[in-house]
């Protein structure tokens, strides 16, 4: 199933998410260090989406953004560095 991912960036810190009938049922957060880097310090997805890879599409997401902006990324969320750890193709954007 696809889910439509959604960003939000107010002052230093920002969200990649999905929501579902107005509640967010999973999130990538933020915060912005300067004009070209973020720390990614936090992923969450809700129970009744586990299984189907959104925490993957949510940093997909991120780094697609990452790309286009030129911000590098930092990431200290256990989850988004695993994935950084396991998949060369997307570590062009970290710092």
């Amino acid at each position: 199933m696809e889910h439509a991912i959604k960003h939000l960036e107010n002052d230093a810190k920002g969200i990649f998410y999905v929501e579902k009938d107005g509640q967010r049922l999973a999130e990538m957060t933020y915060s912005r260090t300067n004009a070209t880097m973020i720390i990614v310090d936090h992923t969450d997805v809700d129970a009744s989406l586990s299984g189907q890879g959104v925490g993957r599409a949510l940093l997909n997401a991120l780094v697609e953004w990452a790309r286009a902006t030129g911000t590098k990324v930092l990431p200290l969320c256990p989850f988004a560095k695993a994935q950084f750890d396991k998949t060369p193709a997307i570590r062009d954007v970290l710092v």
